[in-house]
């Protein structure tokens, strides 16, 4: 039997449904069918999607939990084109919402967007895909994601796209990146200058204000600013604000153009398009305050070049500036200071100013409520002042200086380094400075030693250097407790404040009392540690440090051994024998207050004798010892050997005025001591006797009979001083000190002395009177044991 043929079937099955239209009333059945491996069921619902998410961000958050993103992302990458529009439209317009930001982030979209801004050749998918960066792009994480994903060179792409809202939306995008460094130089490097500048030409408002804002941030690069130039970038920004239709494009065009001139040639090359000219009307013309604030800016910005400057004074912008500063909006008039302050560095300008009555409208400035006014003026004045005299007199005449002092107890640092420097600058001429101390400046200026901004610090040191060049000025700074926050300035590391400190503590070195009280805090030491530094050491801190010894020669001969002919040694020279270095050298009266001890003994110069009248002295005696102040005991003895010197001394000639001072200084000594017997020379038995008569460490030098080389030498200084003849006291080791003198040896001619000076030591204790020539060997059996 063969086999059963099958029956065909007289009307065979269909393998698929007709069309069945999708309707949903509820956002829960649309995100199922996002599910749907159906694609017009798919196209349906995405298109359901962004129509309900359109209506507002109640409806996205809705959407949002109820799962519709993850899908969505998914949906981007299908393989029908209409799926792929249609879920970015829905994401896109989902994108806004910050929620849906936060969550998209996590879902790490971002690259698969990217990728379809590369390969889709579809204008919507490219609307929706640049919108949902641009809202995605707000977040900083999100900025790093697009950068490091290449997104910015497709971006750039798509600013020539020919559908608007691609433009918008893309520069929207980049406007954010940009706000980062790196991006910046990538939109310049990926040739993003021509279509920015060609968006200048969009029929559409919103992209041109977006392409200027995009240039404005990214025209901060120098290399950026020259590739725009190349590119026409200042005709096409001369064409906007040369167009009256375009004013509300003309602030944002003027601050790219401020950002682009950072050179001469950009200047030029504005100059030569008219757009110099262009900006003078702005600052003429009573536009938008914010326009005109910002044509002032740019001039401020020009004028950082000398030859810029010196172009714009040709233009007379002076004479603008002058009646800006007069007008009633103080954003112009804070702009027009700083316009100001940046032409003063030229000369020519700076006088033109003045001459044009400019000063005194700056100066009312500092009335202004406006903080940033008030340092603008500020900070115009401190350069018009600067190395100015009559500018200064200027600020003066028109009571600025009353208005600065008062800005020193202001709240703004930049406002107050600029207030002291201009003090500083007006100081210079005693009438004014004067006048400044009298509006109490030094209180101001001790205040402001405490603060912790470095240009305050420095402007506010070199205020007083400048302030306290007398001895009023110099009380008022140690009654104000400024010597101790300035001395503390010694400490500082860094260079401007302590260059600044070492000029003031060297101008208060002139004063020997300030000196004691800079010293008792430490001045010494702390210099000491500096000038021992390789890195701290200066030329300043040398000064510093020269000065104060210099004006305390008692410190000078015991941490340097040495005093020059012209240090002379007054009353209150004494000597504490070798200080180490950074040792802190007591005073006088402190080491006077101190009990008896067995170290050497210290050694008072004191030349003059006082007379008390009956009533002090009656006074003196009643008064309880705890009340009276420590004074230095007269040394009546030195007295009276200062008079002999005088009577026999002085007549004689110059050699013979050392051999005599010597024998008389040996005399008062215990005379002459052969080397060989300098062993029996019982000094230190006199001395301790002394210390124990005084009930006193400090032994008057007159007192001292039995003295040997470093009393002696010190006793020929202190009289030569007081005859006016010329010669060192230097200390050696071993208690050995001794006087080097400046002879010439030959005879005078028509043309000065037929040999050259040489130098001698005086012989005070073996041979006294004898001179012995430096170097030889007497003088150095002399000068070591």
């Amino acid at each position: 039997m063969g086999k059963k043929a099958k029956k065909e079937s007289e009307t065979p099955s269909k393998e698929t449904f007709d069309a069945v239209p999708v309707v949903s009333k509820t956002p829960a059945t649309l995100v199922l069918l996002l599910s749907s491996p159906e694609e017009d069921i798919l196209i349906k619902a995405c298109e359901a999607i962004y129509i309900f998410a359109e209506k507002g961000d109640e409806n996205k958050v809705c959407l949002l939990g109820l799962g519709a993103l993850e899908p969505l992302c998914h949906l981007i990458t299908h393989n029908n084109k209409l799926v792929r529009r249609n879920a970015f439209m829905a994401l896109g317009i989902m994108a806004s919402n910050g929620d849906i930001k936060t969550a998209l982030n996590k879902l790490d979209v971002i690259p698969v967007i990217i990728d379809k801004l590369f390969h889709e050749d579809d204008t919507v998918i490219h609307e929706f895909a640049t919108l949902c960066l641009a809202s995605l792009s707000v977040d900083y994480t999100c900025k790093v994601q697009i950068f490091d994903n290449k997104g910015l060179p497709p971006l750039i792409q798509l600013l020539s796209s020919p559908d608007p809202d691609v433009k918008k939306n893309s520069l929207e995008t980049i406007i954010n990146l940009v706000q980062d460094y790196q991006s910046r130089l990538a939109v310049h490097e990926l040739g993003g200058i021509p279509p920015l500048l060609e968006l200048l030409k969009s029929d559409f408002p919103v992209i041109q204000h977006l392409a200027l804002k995009t240039l404005q941030d990214i025209t901060t690069d120098k290399d950026t600013c020259t590739t725009f130039r190349e590119k026409q970038g200042f005709e096409k920004l001369i064409d906007i604000l040369n167009k009256k239709d375009f004013s509300d494009l003309h602030a944002e065009a003027l601050q790219v153009v401020t950002n682009c001139l950072c050179d001469t040639e950009s200047l030029q090359l504005l100059h030569r398009g008219g757009g110099l000219t262009r900006l003078m009307d702005f600052l003429l013309t009573p536009y938008r305050p914010e326009i005109q604030s910002t044509a002032i800016k740019c001039i401020t910005r020009v004028a950082q070049g000398s030859e810029n400057r010196k172009l714009l004074h040709e233009q007379n912008v002076e004479q603008i500036l002058v009646e800006l500063l007069s007008v009633a909006d103080v954003s112009v008039k804070t702009s027009a200071c700083q316009a100001v302050a940046a032409m003063s560095f030229h000369l020519p300008s700076n006088d033109r100013f003045r001459d044009l009555g400019g000063i005194p409208a700056v100066v009312k400035g500092l009335s202004s409520e406006s903080s940033v006014l008030k340092e603008a003026a500020a900070q115009a004045l401190s350069n018009l002042t600067h190395s100015n005299q009559l500018s200064a007199f200027a600020v003066y005449e028109a009571g600025g200086h009353e208005l600065l002092v008062q800005q020193l107890w202001g709240s703004c640092s930049s406002t107050v380094a600029h207030a002291a420097a201009t003090l500083a600058n007006m100081a210079r001429h005693e009438v004014i400075r004067c006048s400044i101390l009298s509006q109490g400046a030094i209180q101001g200026l001790v205040e402001l030693l405490k603060s912790t901004h470095t240009q305050v610090l420095v402007n506010t040191v070199l205020c007083l250097a400048v302030l306290v060049c007398d001895t009023e000025a110099r009380a008022q700074l140690q009654s104000a407790g400024g010597l101790q926050p300035l001395v503390s300035l010694l400490r500082s590391y860094h260079k401007e404040v302590l260059h600044s400190a070492c000029l003031a503590v060297n101008v208060c070195a002139s004063d020997k009392t300030t000196v004691v009280e800079m010293c008792k805090l430490g001045a010494l030491e702390i210099l000491q540690e500096i000038n021992q530094s390789v890195n701290l050491r200066s030329s300043f801190s040398e000064l510093a440090m020269g000065s104060l010894l210099n004006s305390n020669l008692s410190v000078k001969y015991s941490l340097t051994g040495h005093l020059a002919s012209t240090d002379i040694i007054s009353d209150g020279f004494y000597d504490t024998g070798k200080a180490h270095a950074g040792q802190r050298i007591l005073t006088l009266e402190e080491l006077s207050m101190q009990p008896v001890n067995q170290r050497h003994p210290i050694i008072a110069v004191k030349t003059t004798v006082e007379k008390m009248k009956e009533d002090e002295k009656q006074k003196a005696e009643t008064q309880p010892l705890t009340q009276k102040p420590w004074k230095m005991m007269d040394d009546v003895s030195l007295h009276v050997l200062i008079k002999e010197a005088k009577r026999s001394v002085l007549p004689l000639n110059e050699r013979e005025q050392y051999a005599a001072l010597a024998r008389l200084v040996s005399e008062a000594m215990g005379g002459a001591v052969e080397k060989e017997k300098l062993h029996e020379f019982t000094w230190l038995l006199h001395l301790s006797q002394l210390k124990f008569q005084l009930q006193s460490n400090v032994i008057p030098i007159g007192l001292i009979r039995r003295g040997i080389y470093c009393h002696r030498a010190l006793l020929f200084k202190c009289l030569a001083d007081c005859l006016g003849i010329s010669c060192t006291l230097v200390r050696g080791e071993y208690n050995r000190a001794w006087n080097e003198v400046l002879l010439f040896n030959g005879t005078p001619s028509s043309n000065g002395f037929s040999s050259q000076p040489c130098r001698y030591i005086v012989d005070l204790m073996h041979q006294p009177g004898s001179l012995l020539a430096v170097s030889t060997v007497a003088a150095e059996q002399y000068q070591t044991i």
